[in-house]
C-alpha cells in the first residue's frame, strides 16, 4: 500500500525546489550535491528523496513550473482584442512581472536546461515555444505584413525576449525606470522596428507618388 502523502507536501516540495533554485543558481547545477540541498533545507538526504528522486527530478521540475508561471501569466494577460500595441505592451509587462522574485530560476532556465536529456527538453522547450508564439502573433499584429515574413517575426520577436530576459542582470527595484515603463520601451521599440521593416522602400515610395500623380495617358 502507498504511503499517503502529508497535508503540507505540496508547501515542502515547493520549499525544497525553491532552496534547490537558489543553490543551483548561485554555485552552479554541477556545483550544488542533494546532500548540500539537503543540509539547506534542515532535513536529511533520506527525507529529500521522499520529495525528489534526483538532482536531474529537481531541475526538470525548477524549469517546468517556472515556465509553467510564465506561460498562466501571459495567457492571462493576452487579450486579441486590445489594440495591437497596447495588447503587446501588456504580455510585456505580464512577462516581466512574473519574472519578479524570479531571478534564480529563470537564470537555471537559461543555462541548465540543456544538461537535461533530450526528452526532458523537448517538453520544456515545446513550453517555451508555446511563450514565443503568443508574442509572435502579438506582433505579427502590428502590422500583418509581418506575420507573413517568419525571417522578420522570428527576430523581431526573439529581439523582444532579449531585452525582457536579461533586464536581471542590471534592473533595481525603485532605481531609474520602473520595471513597467522598461517593459513599455521593449515593446515599443520591436513594434516601431515591425512598422519601419513592413513599410516599402523609400525609393519605392516616392516612385509609387510618382506614378500616382502622374495624369492618365490620352488613348
Amino acid at each position: 500500500m502507498a504511503r499517503p502523502r502529508a497535508a503540507d507536501y505540496d508547501a515542502k516540495r515547493d520549499a525544497i525546489l525553491a532552496k534547490a533554485a537558489e543553490l543551483f543558481a548561485r554555485n552552479g547545477y554541477d556545483g550544488a550535491s542533494l546532500a548540500e540541498i539537503a543540509a539547506a533545507c534542515g532535513v536529511s538526504k533520506a527525507l529529500l528523496y521522499h520529495y525528489c528522486s534526483s538532482k536531474e527530478d529537481l531541475l526538470d521540475e525548477i524549469i517546468a513550473q517556472h515556465l509553467g508561471d510564465l506561460l498562466a501569466a501571459v495567457h492571462g494577460a493576452d487579450d486579441p482584442s486590445r489594440p495591437p500595441r497596447e495588447r503587446l505592451r501588456g504580455l510585456a509587462r505580464a512577462l516581466l512581472d512574473a519574472y519578479r522574485d524570479a531571478d534564480h530560476t529563470h537564470k537555471i532556465q537559461i543555462n541548465d536546461l540543456g544538461r537535461l536529456p533530450p526528452d526532458r527538453q523537448a517538453r520544456l522547450k515545446a513550453m517555451e515555444r508555446e511563450l514565443v508564439a503568443v508574442f509572435a502573433t502579438a506582433v505579427a499584429s502590428v502590422n500583418p505584413a509581418i506575420g507573413a515574413k517568419p525571417d522578420l517575426l522570428k527576430p523581431l520577436t526573439m529581439s523582444l525576449f532579449g531585452m525582457l530576459n536579461w533586464h536581471y542582470l542590471w534592473f533595481k527595484a525603485g532605481k531609474g525606470m520602473s520595471r513597467e515603463a522598461y517593459a513599455d520601451m521593449a515593446a515599443d521599440l520591436v513594434m516601431d522596428g515591425a512598422l519601419k521593416l513592413a513599410a516599402p522602400p523609400p525609393q519605392a515610395s516616392a516612385k509609387l507618388r510618382s506614378i500616382g500623380s502622374r495624369p492618365p495617358k490620352r488613348s
